[in-house]
């Protein structure tokens, strides 16, 4: 964004693109080792208690005999990508000045694949290290449709596995995510509205809203990723794709009457004929 060698002082770049000066000089840092236990940690209790914010964080890390200051907790959160879910002002982080749409699907009877796709972000530990997964699932049948892995939380993945799914199953009528940041920028809106989808988003903090990838999320979790240690990005992705295979083609749901994802989405249930 910047360029050393223009003739424009760094200092005038920085005015002209409305950023510190500071932020040119700094350096990243990796995440310490035990910032990254306590990340893992602060995962595993979200899948357990969804609503637990920072202060909740801190006491049940006390039960279990860890010292954490709350802002600290609050931090790794935020930088997890991830917040208690129970309804209260100011939730959600919209993209700044960016339009909110409305929840469409209380009053939705879903019953077709295609007809309503949802779309999320999940933190996913490694051994040293985190990635961001986000999917796109067919709400109907459960199907992940597409997915991508990044080491950031940014538009991008998330447009790359919405153009994949699109290509691959053809546009839903409605497409439900939440208003993070990601899902409210100019391009993941432009995205939709070019391929005629509706555009829904949950309430704020309203974890039913988007229930279905939140039971994607515990899957995956709880079945892939909290049993291994990815020491590579390469590993994480490749791990994720067989389960995610399997997990379409493969995983039974109680759900779906035991049927698989594949199952449901390719062999929608016939409609009953009214009678005469």
């Amino acid at each position: 964004m910047t360029d050393r060698d223009h003739r424009l002082s760094l200092t005038r770049q920085a005015e002209l693109l409305g950023i510190s000066r500071g932020s040119l000089y700094h350096v990243p840092c990796p995440t310490g080792a035990d910032d990254l236990k306590l990340m893992r940690r602060i995962d595993e209790l979200h899948m357990d208690f969804p609503f637990a914010g920072s202060r909740m964080m801190k006491g049940l890390f006390r039960q279990e005999g860890f010292i954490a200051g709350r802002l600290h907790i609050a931090t790794l959160m935020k930088r997890m990508g991830i917040e208690a879910l129970y309804r209260r002002p100011n939730t959600s982080k919209p993209a700044p000045g960016h339009k909110i749409y409305p929840y469409l699907l209380r009053k939705q009877a879903v019953s077709r694949p295609n007809q309503v796709w949802a779309m999320d972000i999940t933190y996913v530990p490694m051994a040293r290290g985190f990635v961001y997964l986000t999917a796109v699932i067919d709400w109907f049948s459960r199907k992940v449709l597409a997915w991508r892995l990044s080491v950031t939380l940014e538009t991008g993945p998330c447009l790359e596995a919405l153009d994949e799914a699109i290509a691959q199953h053809g546009a839903p009528e409605i497409m439900n995510t939440d208003q993070g940041s990601q899902f409210t920028s100019i391009d993941f809106i432009r995205a939709l509205k070019d391929a005629d989808i509706q555009i829904s988003m949950d309430g704020k903090g309203a974890w039913r809203d988007n229930v279905l990838v939140e039971r994607l999320w515990r899957s995956v979790k709880y079945e892939e990723v909290y049993l291994r240690a990815y020491d590579s990005v390469t590993a994480a992705r490749e791990g994720l794709a067989r389960y995610l295979a399997f997990y379409n083609t493969r995983r039974p749901h109680s759900s779906l009457d035991g049927r698989t994802p594949d199952q449901a989405y390719l062999t929608p249930p016939r409609p009953i004929p009214v009678a005469a």
